[in-house]
Formats: structure tokens, sequence, C-alpha cells
């Protein structure tokens, strides 16, 4: 609890000297996230709604409400905050935890790597630990590591790289790349090191856009692992209302295919995106989780006042 108390403190005054405002948004939105792999927890609000729903949805991050307030010109910002994900317990996971989330204006993704690098590195400082920065694409990556090329390899190239006792019926093809990151490349990545990996497939663009690079197009974000570790994922932020619209119905339909609950589209956000909002990057970073690399533990348990089993 002190640690984590010296860790707030550190990010607030990391963020002050850099002149970027601390903010607060709601907990609980009439929207929810759509995103196929998070489920959303609900409330149900017992007074007066004139009209308004009732079922009310907490957020799983902030960002929806960030970026409605950088479409009214807030600036550089920052929200240190809980957030919630349904069905996420277990070792290195917790229902409700606290995110660090922040943008700049005006931004492209390799200034903000550079940024959240200094902060898990000052982070990293207040225990006496030091890390190095490597910056390396999706490509880069998925060649040293497995020897192929992840934006061309056919599912039958990735199957056999994976090389395990998977059931493969239903998983497409970005299914066998988080396989292969998840069981093949994050646990061989050096402690030490902080791995900005960036450049993502096209189709893992999330909230991302997209650009070309050379032969291929790709997303533009980055995810940031501490060894094994992932810590923060960043976005040069989509800001066309039209195409977040339909990423959104997108999917509804995939969650629609799985038979599990269809959150309602955020529409507030898609009137700040019209409206226009600057271009922009962002990064949520996991504090609990920036903790327990702090204190070199695998369980976020170590990290938490009172963890889910014990609430």
């Amino acid at each position: 609890m002190r640690l984590r108390a010296r860790l707030n403190r550190l990010v607030r005054d990391f963020f002050d000297a850099r002149g970027v405002l601390e903010v607060e948004t709601p907990v609980m939105s009439r929207a929810g996230n759509t995103d196929p792999n998070i489920a959303s927890f609900t409330v149900e609000f017992g007074g007066r709604t004139d009209g308004a729903p009732r079922t009310r949805w907490l957020r799983t991050s902030a960002e929806f409400p960030i970026k409605r307030l950088l479409a009214e010109g807030i600036g550089d910002c920052y929200e240190l905050g809980r957030v919630f994900r349904d069905g996420e317990a277990g070792g290195r996971h917790n229902p409700e935890f606290t995110m660090l989330e922040w943008y700049r204006v005006g931004w492209t993704l390799d200034p903000l790597i550079d940024e959240t690098a200094a902060l898990v590195q000052a982070a990293l400082a207040l225990v006496g630990r030091e890390a190095t920065l490597r910056k390396a694409s999706f490509r880069e990556v998925y060649r040293e590591a497995l020897g192929l090329d992840p934006h061309t390899a056919s599912i039958a190239e990735l199957q056999a790289a994976f090389a395990g006792d998977i059931d493969p019926e239903g998983l497409t093809r970005d299914d066998w790349l988080d396989l292969l990151m998840t069981h093949r490349i994050q646990p061989a990545l050096p402690a030490g090191q902080l791995l900005a990996m960036h450049d993502y497939p096209a189709t893992q663009c999330a909230l991302a856009k997209v650009a070309r690079r050379g032969d291929i197009d790709v997303a533009e974000r980055f995810e940031l692992y501490l060894g094994p570790l992932e810590l923060a994922n960043g976005y040069h932020e989509l800001t066309d209302a039209a195409e977040q619209r339909a990423r959104f119905e997108r999917d509804r339909a995939l969650r629609a295919g799985r038979g599990v609950v269809q959150p309602p589209i955020d529409e507030a956000l898609l009137d700040a995106l019209a409206a226009g909002m600057p271009d922009c990057s962002g990064v949520a970073l996991g504090i609990d989780r920036l903790l327990m690399a702090m204190l070199g533990t695998g369980a976020i348990a170590d990290v938490l006042a009172y963890d889910f089993g014990r609430a």
C-alpha cells in the first residue's frame, strides 16, 4: 500500500511537470464497450430517470469520456482511476483494477512510446531497478522469434509455429497470432527490457488509425512489455466518426454471432468525433501490473489491499 501511494504520487508529479492535466470522468455510462473480447458489468439505477435508461455500464476504461473532453478542447490530459471488467479474475486479473490513461494532442506514437517508457523507468527506480527500451515492429518481433512473417504467413504456418495441443475449431488468423504471442514469444522476452512493439496487423486496429507501411497496411498502435509482462497499450487515435461507427457495428455483429450481450454504442463519443476531436495519441497503462513488476510478483493479489476473493 505504501509503494502504491508512492507510485500514485510519482504519476501525478510526472504529468504535472509536463503540463498534462488530471481529469475525472464518469464510472457509469449509458454506453458499454463493444470490444468482443471484453465483458462489461452493468448496474441498475433505482431513482428518477426522466426517460433515460436505468441500465448503466461500468467503464472498462476511461477512453470514451476522455475523448469527449479532447473534442471539447481540454488539451493534454490523464486519468488515474478504477475500471471494471467482468469475468476477469485469477492470478494476474482482478475484476476491478487501476488504470492510468493519458492523451497527447498532436503527437505521433514515437514520442508517446518514449514518454511511456520514461514513466515506467521512473517507477522502477523507486525500487532500485532499471530497464532499457527497445522499439521493434510486430513483423520484426515475430520474424526474430519464430522465423515467419505475421502479415503474410498462412494459418497453417501459424498453427505449425504454435506446435501446441489446442482445438483449432473456430480460431481466426488473429487468434493464432495472439496465441503465438502469449505462448511462444512473451514468455521468452528478456527481463530488464522494455519492448515497445508497434505496427500491428490492420485487422487488430481496435481504435487506432490504419496506415500504409511499404507492402502492408498496419494499425498505428503499440504495446509495451516489461520482460514477459504486458503493461500498456497505445494508439494513434482514430478520429473518423463514420469509421468508428463501422468498427462498433462490426464488434456488435461478432458479439451477436457468439451469442453474447451487445452493449449500446456510445453515441456521445461518435458525436464528439464528428464535431472534431484533435489528432492525438493515447495510452492506457495498468497500475496493478506495474506494481507487480516493481515487486517481482506474478500474483495481482500481492499488490491489492483485498483481491476479488476477499473483497
